[in-house]
């Protein structure tokens, strides 16, 4: 009998293994088979932390579970704040360093530090080159408010978790959607705390009666008017001079980078047709999100999750609220599909350099022609001659935005060219 048991024990064991085997294997090929990691569709990418009528709390679902391709970006959440005119987000502290930055309408941020010290913040949308954005430290109690009587505001916050790869919000209210962190506490310790019997404690901050539907409420006019003097001096209302503005007739973008977090900041806004032609990034992984309009973009990056040669284009159609990641040193191009504008943030941003690969300004390509033997260089590099690939760049006059609208015949000249190099070690397969 224990002899024709140890057979079966084995078998079962090799079964056990081949099936866990499998099992990792499919995971290994599906994480390789996924169409497009780098995007985030806004229809099943964004998780509603809070929602009542006037307003919700959005957080995008993490960067490293899309794929492993992201894990870089495992410290950072994106979240998204929208409300209703007239409205107040009750005060909170997350356990994250928040970058706010407003997307369209106003704000008042209110800042509250230790010694009876706020900071009054007016933030809009309202500037034609850089919308305003706020930084607001791990821990701070803040709480935001919509003061406009007709327009909705809508925010978008890169959060850098400080304990782990979750974000937590600390609200001190109770409301109908939650409890306050201050009655986790055992009953003595609020007692001693604010010297007063838990009854009063209850009743002047707990009590059900009198409570809020939500952490979004509905402010008053008059404390809006308040609050408003306050945060109106604090304004900023010019650009920084370490601002990177570029633009023409097709578009625009403006970045800045904010050194201590060593991320980039950056709007940009593209008409219908217009194109910002391929580049790249040395260092930043940029979190980029369609604020409105659409755009479809192409990013070209290795063939599947290994190290090679081997390249595919990884494309997608944009539209409002989509999130679209592009990784250091992946060259990207973006078509406007409609006018279209963008809230990009960089991550790994110190230091780092956008190097064009075609148009008249910042091109790398022109550059390397440009050195002393630098043609003798790109015609070992490319097929044609060095002056060859030089007059062919040459022929564009535009930098960085440009028309892409293309005649059917070069269209199609181009698609036959591109379908002779597909399959080639090393090549640009779009």
């Amino acid at each position: 009998m224990m002899r024709a048991r140890v057979p079966l024990l084995l078998l079962g064991i090799l079964f056990l293994a081949s099936l866990s085997a499998s099992f990792a294997t499919s995971l290994r090929e599906e994480e390789e088979s996924q169409d497009n990691p780098f995007y985030f569709n806004s229809d099943n990418s964004w998780n509603t932390l809070f929602k009542n009528q006037y307003g919700h709390i959005r957080v995008l679902q993490r960067f490293d579970q899309q794929s492993k391709r992201l894990q870089n970006l495992e410290d950072y959440r994106l979240v998204e704040f929208r409300s209703k005119p007239e409205t107040l987000l009750l005060p909170q502290q997350a356990d994250a360093e928040l970058l706010l930055v407003v997307r369209s309408g106003s704000a008042i941020l209110v800042l509250v530090k230790p010694d009876d010290r706020r900071e009054y913040f007016f933030l809009t949308s309202d500037n034609p080159i850089f919308s305003d954005h706020q930084k607001i430290p791990a821990g701070t109690i803040f709480y935001l408010v919509n003061p406009d009587p007709k327009e909705d505001l809508r925010i978008i916050q890169l959060a850098m978790p400080v304990n782990n790869l979750q974000i937590h919000e600390f609200f001190l209210s109770s409301t109908e959607a939650q409890q306050s962190y201050l009655q986790e506490f055992s009953k003595h310790i609020p007692e001693a705390s604010f010297n007063s019997k838990f009854e009063e404690i209850n009743r002047v901050l707990f009590a059900e009666e009198g409570q809020q539907e939500g952490v979004i409420v509905n402010i008053d006019s008059e404390q809006i008017e308040e609050l408003s003097k306050h945060a109106k001096s604090s304004s900023r209302k010019s650009l920084s001079k370490q601002d990177n503005t570029i633009g023409n007739e097709f578009g625009n973008l403006t970045e800045r980078t904010d050194n201590s977090l060593n991320v980039l900041i950056s709007s940009m806004e593209m008409k219908e047709g217009a194109l910002f032609v391929p580049h790249y990034y040395s260092k930043a992984i940029v979190i980029l999100v369609v604020n409105e309009g659409e755009a479809h973009v192409e990013l070209v990056g290795p063939k599947g999750n290994k190290e090679t040669l081997e390249f595919e284009s990884y494309r997608a159609e944009l539209s409002k609220d989509d999130v679209f990641v592009i990784p250091a040193a992946y060259p990207v191009a973006i078509k406007a599909t409609s006018n279209v504008n963008f809230t990009g943030f960089g991550i790994n941003a110190n230091n780092n350099n956008r190097n064009l690969l075609a148009g008249k300004t910042d091109n790398v390509i022109s550059s390397i022609g440009r050195a002393l033997d630098g043609k003798d260089v790109l015609g070992l590099t490319f097929s044609g001659s060095g002056e060859e690939v030089m007059k062919l760049i040459n022929k564009q006059s535009g930098s960085y935005f440009v028309d892409g609208h293309h005649h059917q015949q070069e269209q199609q000249k181009g698609s036959h060219q591109q379908e002779q190099q597909k399959g080639r070690k090393g090549a640009f397969v779009y």
